[in-house]
């Protein structure tokens, strides 16, 4: 995750071809080729010892004899010789090379060692940036570079396209050109041992010439950073995805059975949708939902209404819509009634709005102000099939004046055909207005506007750590896991796992362990009504699987008999298995309960990820999942829920009153606490989760651990750290928090800012503003803490008890090397000490985070600052526009070592 040298790479000013050739077909003659044939402005220079010179240019035997350091060597040498090639470039100053060499992975240097390992090494060494091997190249067709070895250039353009397989990279060059489709960055990554996808998107998501950045990935390396930069350029951005290996082959082997179901597509699927980013399925879907992103205007909810001139098309569309989970909106009687007076009798009188073939403008223009204005209608797919009687033109040209008068309209179009409605389709693109060629296509748009819409959500949601209102029993939790490591087995037993998940407020039905039959028998004595036996080892997971359970036994004869024969079946179905006895349980009797299933899986690439679905013994066959990072708040666990089939059946239906909701989406909640606050959780079975109008219950349930390193690393998101939270007391006597800010911070934000007087907005932010609009306070309250930081002061008062009097926040680069500060405290509270602790509180953390630099811009007039800044160590370091000062503090100096 950095941008170190990202620049020279990807926008460089002069190029070096380390192994050019003039034999043809051969890598170094069609990378000069390619460089040659654009209009790149700065010097190109072949480095090849076999040739006095390559396509016309003068050539050089070696790197030492460069003119001067290239900015971006492209090496096409044999993969042995990449290492000393690399560390020549690296003492001439180089800051970064394509390696365009194939097989680095199994090549050895001349010395024996293995050449990917030492070119790792000698980059290191040399602070390098390498982008492969095996890359294929870079296009930048906005300065005329095809640093590449692509049968084709490219177009310049908006779009950004990075990708891990060069075969998909020349398929894309060859589909784009003819489309006209240009690009402002082409990048593949090889083997990405150097520049990852996390690096690329924090480059192009602050690339102003870059207006969506579409990824093609097979693998990803370094969760955290992919999560981070990904979620920071999605903000700024769209960015769509393809993910190769979207089957189940290949997935790893799970004791549990939230472990064989968490495919690993799921889980990516999950992680995409966190970080703000569409998936697409395919090359021709990808530029599509670009184009869609581009032109269409965010939708507010998902009703659709079909307006048409022909039934046929309309009905397509609306199967299509069905297809894709999308939803037609039911159309009130007073809407039919208002379209019944404009349209003729022969109209559908439902949805799809069928106004008849020889609709012309006018038709549909009264049609679609009635929809319009209908309160049950978030976006309207306008439909025309070519007739003899109607002019698509017309039609077209009526719908584009209907929409200038309306900008606020979602409308999308689907002129059906080819010929006839060709120039129809080009009116609507020239007034900016999505259109498409097939009903399929148009309701595929539509459906991406909502999940994006859907996934911009999930990104603004910043969990805490630990839910303000919830306090596990982490003592009780901690010693049962303990324990289960130090023994080795590395598994709970069932009780013991009931016992956890008690501890962390998720009910469970009472269990207890018998070792013996007999004592399975005397256990039953002192429990009422109907029981459950089950078998109790640590090498059975799947206790039905192999007679281990057997319900509905009245009594204790009854349970110490069927001890017995399960005790003979196991041993004679599972002769190695190790069986520490049995466990005994009340029946739960909820008659009407919906099984589910709810469990942790650990991801190789993401790590733990919660899982959600129908539950039973048939899980897998039923296969009805969904998957999401932790952490979660109520609202991502609720996103979760409706993501699965079972869903629906929790709402309720046939007399069966729905599901508790909020118990549902709390027990997700806690368990995600769970997994933050124990990394050694590898894997976790609730199932079944009994789920009815009264709560939740827990029947069975399997915890899997493993050692693992304290702390938060495990996430791929990290959470609110609430370890960072602070007392302060004021002059006054009261008691300020002081603490990380959070999404829910918003409002008293919004009031923070209007209560500051208009001097401290001039200082704060160096202009007059009023108001702050909710996309810029959301970006201010929902922040990634990985990136950014934020502490602020609250005390009582306020509409809910809180009241927020002061703030300091920084943002750093992703390298970690500066972090640029901003600070504001209530005007009435200056002098108070709170902006000092404030802002040593500030340096302290990034310190603590390795950042080298904390710096920040001060007003010349604005002299209290000044002087309070430079107290604290700060430096100014120049002037910007005559007015403003940039203060810089290096933390690893003396004075900010005396900070506290």
């Amino acid at each position: 995750m950095s941008v170190r040298s990202l620049k020279p790479l990807l926008h460089p000013q002069s190029v070096a071809v380390v192994g050019a050739s003039t034999k043809p077909k051969s890598i170094g003659w069609v990378v000069m080729r390619n460089l040659l044939r654009e209009e790149f402005a700065g010097p190109v220079m072949p480095v090849t010892p076999e040739h006095p010179s390559v396509a016309g240019v003068l050539a050089y035997p070696d790197v030492s004899c460069l003119p001067q350091p290239p900015d971006l060597a492209l090496i096409c040498s044999p993969p042995e010789t990449v290492p000393r090639v690399l560390e020549t470039l690296g003492k001439r100053g180089t800051p970064a090379a394509c390696i365009m060499s194939q097989g680095l992975h199994r090549a050895r240097t001349p010395e024996g060692d293995s050449a990917l390992e030492r070119t790792l090494a000698v980059a290191r060494a040399h602070d390098m940036r390498i982008l492969g091997g095996g890359s294929m190249g870079i296009l930048v067709p906005g300065i005329g570079l095809n640093a590449s070895s692509a049968h084709r250039g490219a177009l310049p353009g908006k779009l950004a396209f990075v990708s891990q397989s060069g075969a998909l990279c020349t398929a894309v060059l060859d589909w784009a050109r003819p489309r006209e489709i240009g690009f402002s960055h082409f990048i593949h990554l090889g083997d990405t041992d150097g520049v990852g996808f996390g690096d690329v998107l924090d480059y192009l998501g602050s690339d102003p010439s870059t207006r969506a950045i579409l990824l093609y990935i097979e693998t990803i390396q370094q969760r955290r950073n992919f999560m981070s930069a990904a979620r920071a350029a999605a903000r700024n951005k769209p960015v769509l995805a393809i993910k190769a290996g979207r089957s189940m082959e290949g997935g790893r082997a799970a004791a549990s059975h939230t472990g064989v179901l968490a495919g690993s597509d799921l889980v990516f699927d999950a992680a995409l949708r966190r970080a703000g980013m569409l998936r697409v399925r395919d090359i021709d879907e990808i530029f599509g939902a670009v184009e869609t992103l581009a032109r269409a205007r965010p939708v507010k909810g998902r009703r659709l209404a079909i307006l048409t001139n022909g039934g046929g098309i309309g009905v397509l569309a609306a199967d299509d819509l069905a297809e894709l989970n999308g939803e037609l909106a039911a159309l009130p009687e007073e809407v039919i009634a208002r379209l019944d007076s404009v349209l003729p009798p022969t109209w559908s009188h439902g949805n799809p709005v069928d106004i008849a073939g020889d609709a012309d403008g006018e038709r549909y223009v009264k049609a679609l102000t009635i929809l319009i204005e209908s309160k049950v209608v978030d976006s309207i797919l306008v439909m025309h099939a070519p007739s003899a009687i109607s002019d698509p033109s017309e039609v077209a040209a009526a719908v584009i004046r209907w929409c200038k008068d309306r900008p606020r309209a979602n409308i999308m179009t689907c002129w059906v055909g080819s010929e006839a409605v060709e120039h129809a389709r080009h009116l609507f693109s020239g007034a900016g207005i999505p259109a498409y060629d097939t009903p399929r296509a148009a309701i595929q748009a539509l459906m991406h506007l909502i999940e994006y819409r859907r996934n911009q959500t999930l990104l603004m949601e910043v969990p805490a750590s630990a839910p303000t209102d919830f306090v596990p029993d982490t003592a009780r939790a901690r010693a049962l896991i303990d324990r289960a490591l130090a023994e080795g087995g590395g598994t709970l037993n069932e009780p013991e796992a009931k016992a956890v998940l008690e501890a962390y407020g998720i009910p469970a039905v009472e269990t207890r362990v018998a070792s013996t039959p007999a004592e399975a028998a005397e256990i039953a004595a002192t429990m009422k009504g109907r029981l459950a036996l089950k078998i109790l080892s640590p090498d059975i997971v799947h206790k039905s699987d192999v007679g281990g359970v057997v319900l509905n036994l009245p009594g204790p004869a009854e349970v110490e008999k069927a001890a017995r024969e399960m005790l003979e079946r196991v041993i004679q179905i599972s002769p190695e298995a190790r069986i520490s006895g049995f466990t005994v349980q009340t029946m739960a009797r909820r008659p009407g309960a919906q099984e589910l299933i709810v469990g942790v899986a650990t991801d190789p690439v993401f790590g733990p990820v919660i899982m959600f679905g129908q539950g039973g013994i048939a899980v897998e066959v039923i296969a009805d999942r969904a998957m999401a990072l932790p952490p979660l708040n109520t609202t991502l666990a609720n996103e979760l829920i409706s993501r699965t089939r079972v869903s629906r059946l929790l709402e309720g239906y046939r007399g069966r009153p729905p599901a508790d909701r909020e118990a549902i989406a709390r027990s997700l909640v806690h368990l995600s606490q769970l997994v933050v606050d124990f990394p050694e959780i590898v894997e976790l079975d609730i199932n079944p989760l009994f789920a009815d109008s009264k709560g939740v219950l827990a029947l069975d349930a399997h915890i899997t651990v493993a050692p693992a390193r304290p702390g938060t690393e495990h996430l791929a998101i990290r959470p609110y750290p609430k370890e960072l939270e602070e007392l302060f007391a004021l002059p006054d006597g009261q008691r300020a928090l002081l603490r990380p800010i959070r999404p829910e911070d918003e409002p008293n934000h919004h009031v923070f800012i209007s209560r500051l007087t208009p001097e401290d907005i001039r200082f704060r932010f160096f202009g007059l503003v009023h108001e702050l609009p909710h996309s810029e306070m959301a970006r201010l309250t929902q922040i990634d803490y990985d990136r950014e930081m934020a502490f602020l002061a609250e005390v009582a008062g306020g509409n809910d008890g809180r009241e927020t009097v002061g703030v300091v926040r920084t943002v750093t680069d992703p390298d970690n090397d500066k972090a640029e500060f901003a600070i504001v405290v209530r005007s009435d509270l200056k002098g108070s000490g709170l902006g000092k602790r404030l802002l040593t509180k500030m340096i302290a953390y990034c310190r603590s985070r390795g950042t080298k630099v904390i710096a920040g811009q001060v007003l010349k007039d604005n002299p209290r600052m000044l002087a309070f800044v430079q107290h604290l160590g700060f430096v100014p370091t120049r002037t910007v526009d005559g007015d403003i000062v940039e203060v810089e503090l290096d933390l690893h100096s003396a004075a900010a070592a005396r900070i506290e």
